[in-house]
């Protein structure tokens, strides 16, 4: 019998510490493996604070190692901190003459977006490949011993234990737990702090509800070449409704300009394409590939469109950066209005059919005789880079989630405060890239022709704060979580915030806002500015003009 008890008893503690491996603790939470989610880990261990990175993803970095190598910044000057360094740390990695596999360095130029894309003078590269960035990331991972938990999902339905309205704990798909003092949700998606009840929104605002003028529907507005020039029917046979609309095209109304509603700018990948033959995988043809739906396209070819690669941006080792241009391009738009609120296999669904897509549309434009015989030959020049995105068919990883959820917190950023028209409170990183939204619909106009809408491109004056309060929920519905990328702000004001370099400068900021929150035993709301400005002053982070 004392036998039996002890090999019970033993068999108890086994179980016991079973359950135990599978609960962790730390100090601060992260939920994401997007760019804010390292700079946010990394300033945590700088600040002392152990810190767990709960991610979803395999891959680290988001889009800045997902293909977005064309880096959209803005005036590089108010970049600081960690996002600094992460672009000085590509400067060193293109320094070696061993980066350099498929092209040579004086072969590259040095074309970036309003400074070079080399800049020695600030030791900084703005333009690079994916993999070289996902590198810098692992490397912050490797040199600050950080916990990285991968392929970890957030049970979205029951995950989240609140006491108090304070999170106690997250829990995976997979069962584990995360105990935290702080939590902080770096994901595009907002997940977490949707979980957690916080308040946010999905889509744009009425204009009428902050004073606005660039939100809502903006029906006749175009400025960026993303519309169509020309009068292009909408229906299958030109002129005529009864044959019903072509594809990829919505057969609802687009609403009254200044209306809010729940449609999201559109979803694309950032492709990394490569010009070198022995680097170059041609482009495959999607099981399901159906020409048809892209007569738009060729009816835009036969009215004399030519600007096919206005946006295959050159970065290094003769690769691009390929983005959305012109009237119909790799923008699925129209396709992604459910994806924030989905449930992850319905958001694998939707980033499977834009996949589909833009794999089509290259396809499309390499192999179908209605494209210009001089636009197919050049395009037999490219196809995708052979050595990035190696465990994915060279595919991006990472869907280019421009707009999801946005917290609706303790204070909401709107075009007035990027355009400069007031001061902003609590200064915690700054921002300077253009109001810019890609299009949201594509509609049938009165007389029968297609249209996009929901293309902005306003330009600040000079470069904005950005407040702390867009950081924090409400203190009523949470006071230990922060969030650095679903920030609180209008969806004009997002268009400006959401650049990369923008969330690794605020995962950063939120991050010392949660040690400092943690060291005073107070609630992320009540945290003294003025010790926050201090240290983010001394990690160089810039604040204000």
């Amino acid at each position: 019998m004392k036998f039996i008890s002890k090999l019970l008893i033993l068999i108890l503690m086994a179980g016991f510490q079973g359950l135990n491996a599978q609960t962790f603790h730390a100090d601060i939470v992260i939920y994401g493996g997007t760019s804010a989610a390292i700079t946010a880990a990394v300033q945590a261990k700088k600040m002392g604070k152990s810190v767990l990175v709960v991610s979803p993803d395999l891959h680290l970095g988001g889009l800045s190692s997902g293909g977005l190598g064309y880096t959209d910044t803005g005036n590089k000057a108010v970049i600081g901190g960690l996002a600094r360094e992460f672009y000085h740390r590509l400067y060193l990695h293109y320094a070696q003459d061993s980066a350099w596999k498929w092209q040579k360095r004086e072969e590259y130029g040095n074309k970036g977006q309003g400074t070079p894309a080399i800049d020695g003078e600030n030791r900084t590269m703005w333009i690079f490949e994916p993999h070289a960035a996902e590198r810098v990331f692992e490397d912050f991972v490797r040199e600050n011993q950080l916990d990285i938990h991968r392929n970890e999902w957030l049970n979205r339905a029951s995950g989240v234990k609140m006491e108090s309205g304070r999170i106690v704990s997250i829990q995976t798909l997979s069962g584990k737990i995360y105990q935290g003092k702080v939590f902080i949700d770096a994901t595009y998606e907002g997940d977490l702090m949707a979980a957690a009840k916080v308040s946010y929104t999905v889509g744009r605002e009425p204009n009428a509800q902050y004073g606005e003028r660039w939100n809502g529907v903006q029906v006749g507005v175009f400025q960026h070449n993303h519309y169509f020039t020309d009068s292009i029917s909408a229906y299958r046979i030109p002129g005529d409704p009864t044959s019903g609309l072509l594809p990829e095209i919505s057969p609802n109304p687009p609403g009254k300009n200044g209306e809010g509603d729940s449609r999201l700018q559109a979803y694309n990948f950032r492709m990394a394409l490569s010009r070198n033959p022995n680097n170059r995988v041609p482009f495959p043809k999607p099981a399901n590939y159906d020409p048809s739906r892209y007569e738009l396209l060729a009816r835009v070819y036969a009215a004399g469109w030519k600007e096919t690669f206005w946006k295959y941006d050159p970065i290094p080792n003769l690769k691009t950066d390929t983005n959305n241009h012109g009237p119909f391009s790799t923008d699925y738009i129209g396709k992604n209005y459910d994806y924030p609120e989905a449930s992850y296999e319905r958001r694998k669904e939707i980033i499977k059919d834009h996949e589909d897509y833009q794999k089509g549309l290259m396809y499309f434009l390499s192999h179908d005789p209605r494209v210009p015989e001089e636009v197919r030959k050049e395009m037999a020049n490219y196809g995708l880079a052979a050595d990035e995105f190696t465990d994915n068919g060279n595919w991006p990883h990472q869907i280019y989630v421009r707009e999801a959820r946005r917290m609706v917190g303790a204070y909401v950023m709107t075009e007035h405060d990027v355009l400069g028209a007031k001061e902003v409170p609590q200064p915690v990183g700054m921002g300077s890239y253009s109001l810019d939204s890609h299009n949201t619909q594509r509609f049938v106009t009165p007389g029968g022709f297609v249209q996009n809408e929901g293309d902005i491109g306003v330009h600040p004056k000079q470069p904005y704060s950005i407040s702390y309060g867009t950081l924090i929920p409400k203190k009523g519905e949470c006071t230990n979580l922060l969030v650095p990328v679903c920030v609180s702000s209008s969806h004009t004001a997002f268009g400006s915030i959401r650049m990369e370099p923008v969330f690794m400068i605020l995962g950063q900021s939120a991050a010392a806002a949660a040690a400092l929150a943690i060291d005073g035993n107070q609630a992320v709301q009540d945290l003294e500015y003025e010790k926050l400005r201090k240290v983010l002053l001394e990690e160089k982070q810039v604040l204000e003009n």
